[in-house]
C-alpha cells in the first residue's frame, strides 16, 4: 500500500474541483489546471468539500498500482498548491559581469559570452529580475516551472572552480582545488 497515495488532499478553502469522468479540472485564485488520471485503475472522491481522496479500484495492489498510486496524489497535491500559492524558483547568477535583464517577454542574459543570450519566456510563465543577478521564476504548474528553471541553469552551468554560473538559490556547487605549484 502506498504511504503518499493514502493521505488525503485536503482543498484549501479559495480552490475548487472538478471531477468529469477520468478528467480532474482544479481552479483557483492563480488559475485553472486540468490533470487526466486513469479511470480503469482508480477512483476519486471528494469528501465533504474539503477533502480530496484518491483510491485503487482492485483491492489487490500490487507494486506498479502502488507506484502510480502515490505519483497521482502528489500530482493532484502539487495541482492545488499551484493554483492556490504558486510554485517558485530563485536563480542565482554568480561571476563578474553576470547580469539578466528582462524586455518584454524575452529574458535578455549577459553570462560571460561575446554575445548576450536571449530566451523566451513562455505565457504560463512569470518571470521577474529582482537585483540585476537574482532571477524568480514562478507559475502554476510545478512541472514547467522547473523546466524553465532548468534550461535557464544550463544556459550556463556552474563550474567548480570559481563556482562561476547560473545555479539555484541554496544549491550547493561541490568546489574544487586549482593547480598546484
Amino acid at each position: 500500500m502506498s504511504k503518499i497515495g493514502k493521505k488525503n488532499i485536503i482543498v484549501p478553502k479559495d480552490s475548487s474541483i472538478k471531477i468529469e469522468g477520468n478528467n480532474l479540472t482544479i481552479s483557483g485564485p492563480k488559475g485553472t489546471k486540468t490533470l487526466t488520471i486513469n479511470d480503469k485503475i482508480f477512483s476519486s472522491k471528494l469528501n465533504n468539500e474539503t477533502e480530496f481522496q484518491i483510491q485503487p479500484l482492485d483491492k489487490k495492489i500490487d507494486k506498479k498500482t502502488s507506484i502510480m498510486w502515490g505519483t497521482y496524489r502528489s500530482l493532484i497535491n502539487n495541482a492545488f498548491v499551484g493554483v492556490s500559492k504558486g510554485h517558485e524558483k530563485i536563480l542565482e547568477l554568480n561571476g563578474v559581469g553576470f547580469r539578466a535583464n528582462i524586455k518584454g517577454e524575452i529574458l535578455n542574459l549577459q553570462i560571460g559570452f561575446s554575445h548576450d543570450v536571449n530566451f523566451k519566456v513562455p505565457k504560463e510563465i512569470k518571470i521577474v529580475v529582482e537585483k540585476q543577478t537574482i532571477i524568480k521564476i514562478s507559475g502554476v504548474d510545478k512541472e514547467l516551472v522547473s523546466k524553465i528553471a532548468a534550461d535557464i541553469k544550463n544556459l550556463k552551468p556552474v563550474e567548480p572552480y570559481k563556482a562561476k554560473g547560473i545555479k539555484e538559490k541554496d544549491q550547493y556547487v561541490l568546489r574544487k582545488e586549482g593547480k598546484k605549484k
